[in-house]
């Protein structure tokens, strides 16, 4: 197909629910992507954190060459070797537990959300969430997610939910009454703009389900697999969860979600509470698999403990440089750039240079290249930021003058 035939294919017949931009990607390999003009880009947002090990890992690759011409489905009521194999290896990377396989982070809440009203036997039942939190897009999730702006035109909503102020246990602690039954917390906000939790926040709240029974879930869509420099985030902060969500990385391209649960309450989901169709084929957890031994033989978690700060060093450079850079925030190589103007513009103007970030909440450049990125890489990815940040502020700068 020409462009133009793509471009009229997806205007024909694919629902308008992403604003895309008018690229056409054919190719990737590590953090470079190619598009149908043989353009090369330097991806620093990778399929939404999916890609965390770059596009195509040969590890990824050789663990999907392997199992695919040996069994790709195979339904849950049987067993299959590279789904127990994963379960294994996510419990030692993670803590003493069990775990429920599905097809994505939105699942992996869904189900998390189910377990909690379990727990709850019916007498309590309230999630409290915070504000700015993104839990994924089904409707459970959707209502667990603290964004307002997510929810317009769904309702009525799942009810049960609260919502509370990021990163203020005042607030929290009086949220909490007899039919609160669990805290579902992101420790890095993602989509709400790189927001980090504080330790002595999460503590308290860890401190606080211990005392009160309520279940203490760990949204690590975003954060899990060595993305902020630990396996999981939670690893920062002195404590563990009693469920954990995890999904993107996992897969290293292809889609897998799961939800870790305490082994002490593991038992609480009986045959026929809960399934999925397509999760925990041998195909994906062999992928899976690779994803893990890939972090483990590259030594991921080294580079991201030192990339990212060198990242954030030269990030900062920029906000010496430009004064409407507010802040720079994040943890490991999830980074976030707070603006004092909107920054579409500067987004599409990267990607016009053939940088590939993100802008959310209409003033926060999220960037989050691939694990084993380089120093060559980030130093070339920042002077294209560096360049399209100039290119919009003279722009806004002779517009206003014109005015």
């Amino acid at each position: 197909m020409t462009a133009d035939e793509i471009f009229n294919a997806y205007n024909e017949y694919i629902l308008t629910t992403y604003t895309r931009q008018p690229v056409i990607f054919v190719k990737g390999k590590g953090s470079v992507l190619t598009d149908v003009h043989g353009k090369k880009y330097l991806d620093f947002f990778p399929g939404w954190g999916v890609s965390n090990l770059g596009h195509c890992h040969p590890k990824v690759m050789a663990a999907v060459r392997d199992q695919i011409g040996k069994l790709i489905h195979i339904p849950n009521n049987l067993y299959n070797p590279p789904q127990a194999k994963l379960a294994q290896e996510l419990i030692r990377i993670a803590f003493a537990g069990k775990i429920f396989f599905c097809n994505s982070g939105t699942e992996a809440n869904e189900a998390a959300i189910k377990f909690a009203r379990v727990y709850g036997k019916g007498g309590r039942f309230e999630i409290i969430t915070t504000q700015d939190s993104f839990h994924g897009r089904t409707l459970g999730a959707l209502t667990a997610t603290g964004q307002a702006k997510h929810r317009e035109g769904f309702a009525p909503l799942l009810p049960g939910f609260k919502y509370v102020p990021f990163n203020d246990i005042k607030a929290l602690e009086e949220a909490v009454n007899d039919k609160t039954v669990a805290i579902m917390l992101e420790l890095v906000q993602g989509e709400g703009g790189i927001n980090i939790a504080s330790k002595e926040y999460v503590q308290a709240i860890r401190k606080m389900c211990d005392q009160k029974n309520i279940l203490l879930i760990l949204d690590e869509v975003q954060t899990g697999m060595a993305r902020t420099g630990e396996m999981f985030c939670y690893k920062h902060y002195g404590i563990v969860p009693d469920i954990m969500s995890i999904a993107k990385a996992l897969g290293g391209g292809l889609p897998i979600g799961a939800m870790i649960v305490k082994k002490e309450l593991a038992d609480i989901f009986k045959p026929g509470m809960h399934g999925s169709t397509f999760a925990g084929s041998p195909l994906i957890c062999k992928a899976a698999l690779g994803v893990i031994k890939a972090i483990h033989s590259d030594k991921i978690l080294a580079n991201v403990k030192v990339m990212g700060p060198y990242l954030m060093e030269k990030l900062a450079q920029l906000k010496e440089k430009y004064p409407m850079i507010k802040e720079v925030r994040g943890l490991g190589l999830m980074i976030g750039m707070e603006l004092t103007i909107e920054g579409d513009g500067i987004f599409k103007e990267c990607l016009n240079r053939g940088l590939i970030i993100n802008c959310t909440q209409g003033n926060v450049l999220r960037i989050m290249p691939a694990l084993n990125v380089t120093a060559r890489q980030i130093k070339k990815a920042v002077y294209i930021l560096d360049k399209a940040i100039e290119t919009v502020t003279s722009k806004e700068v002779c517009h206003s003058r014109m005015l």
